[in-house]
């Protein structure tokens, strides 16, 4: 079966597709460095390196070329989501109270080259990756004279009465993917077969394969099923920070302050929480972080959490600010500088996964952040012949690798929805 891919990034996503049995054909990717990282591990899909507002006629007539008179079956959309999700919204609305930016996103607009690259295009369905949020995000309607509108009503209206959809929350953990990862996968189609699985079942998706309990299915997947075998790491000092024997098992050293911090950090705990090491003290019931939406809505970090001992006084090695001789508390939220835990799937993987400060991403119980390697392994990546290679040569930046984890689907649990729907196709 054929599909084309846009928002194809290096590709990751699309290593679901390929070994559900999807060849993709064309493929698209705004920013050249990631489309390298895919051309050299997708050399027979044809890369269009661009802004899809300018490429989409080339997308287009390139498929229709490859194509040469066959069937294109699915067109795969992943479209950026920082306009979306929680966090890039809080942002934006923050930009939008001081008047410093506009009201939409203009990364949300681009659901519109989507639709009309899929209309041309000849698919019978088009399927969309994005998170939650994206289904209750409004943008200017297009022809109504800047009128807002839902993103999946704009669709619907687009495509109209012929396409059947299936708009679903799903986390991936459920389908033994060891990392909690909430997506909205968005599935339109005029396919017969399709539309009538979906109105007998209600779904396209599978059915799950774990849970958190066990009692559908397998229990969920966890960080210690996945890493607790890999040899120990210290961000302390270069000799401890990596592994040379495995490939990318290393992590970015920490300074003084941050390995103090760190290092005191108890299980399932941020060091936020943590409590006094004055050995002639120890108090461990110091206030811990706490956090609560304003009036406006957007979450808040509490300004009351102590910084110094409420026992005896003195420093508690908690995130902190220097200012001239004064400490105060790091601004932060409840869940940054927060060890994982062993025993639940690692909290979703994002681009900042290296850095300690960013939500959930400290190390079960030792005194880093994931190396690359466990991120890879967590995120799935590495179940498959993926190379961290590019097309023209020049080097993957850990940068790179960490954006193309954190901006992409674990592609274990697509290869179980595109198995799905193709099986439902052929039947």
């Amino acid at each position: 079966m054929k599909a084309i891919s846009l928002f194809a990034c290096g590709g990751i996503g699309d290593l679901g597709l390929r070994h559900a049995g999807f060849d993709v054909i064309v493929a698209n990717e705004l920013i050249d460095e990631r489309a390298q990282v895919f051309k050299h591990n997708y050399p027979e899909t044809h890369m269009i390196i661009g802004d899809i507002w300018e490429k989409k006629q080339d997308i287009i007539d390139t498929t229709a070329r490859i194509l040469n008179g066959d069937q294109l079956d699915v067109v795969f959309a992943t479209p950026p989501c920082q306009g979306m999700s929680k966090n890039g919204r809080g942002k934006l609305l923050n930009l939008v109270r001081q008047g410093l930016k506009d009201a939409v996103d203009i990364r949300n607009l681009l659901v519109i080259p989507t639709i009309e690259i899929f209309l041309k295009s000849t698919a019978h369905t088009l399927i969309m990756e994005n998170v939650p949020e994206m289904e209750n995000t409004l943008i200017p309607h297009p022809t109504k004279d800047g009128e807002l509108i839902l993103i999946i009503d704009l669709i619907k209206e687009s495509l109209g009465p012929d396409f059947s959809s299936n708009i679903q929350v799903v986390e991936f953990a459920n389908y033994g993917v060891p990392q909690c990862r909430q997506r909205l996968i968005s599935i339109f189609t005029k396919n017969d077969s399709l539309k009538k699985y979906l109105k007998e079942n209600k779904t396209l998706l599978p059915k799950y394969t774990h849970s958190k309990d066990g009692k559908t299915g397998k229990k969920w997947i966890t960080v210690r099923d996945t890493i607790s075998q890999t040899p120990p790491l210290d961000a302390g000092k270069p000799e401890t920070a990596e592994c040379k024997e495995i490939p990318y098992h290393r992590v970015p050293l920490l300074d003084e302050e941050k390995y103090l911090w760190v290092s005191n950090t108890p299980k399932d705990r941020s060091a936020f929480d943590n409590q006094c090491i004055n050995k002639n003290c120890m108090f461990n019931e110091n206030q811990t972080h706490s956090s609560e939406k304003d009036s406006d809505g957007i979450n808040r970090a509490s300004i009351e959490t102590p910084i110094y001992c409420q026992k005896c006084g003195e420093l508690l090695p908690r995130p902190w600010v220097k200012i001239s001789d004064q400490y105060r508390l790091m601004k932060g939220y409840t869940s940054a500088y927060k060890r994982m835990s062993w025993d639940a799937p690692a909290s979703t993987l994002t681009r900042n996964l290296s850095y300690a400060c960013s939500d959930n991403k400290l190390h079960p119980s030792q005194n880093r952040v994931l190396s690359l390697y466990e991120a890879m392994k967590l995120h799935t990546v590495y179940d498959y012949n993926y190379e961290w290679k590019r097309k023209d040569g020049k080097k993957v930046s850990d940068k790179l690798i960490r954006e193309l984890i954190g901006e992409s689907i674990p592609p274990a649990g697509l290869e179980q929805i595109f198995k799905n729907i193709k099986m439902i196709i052929q039947k």
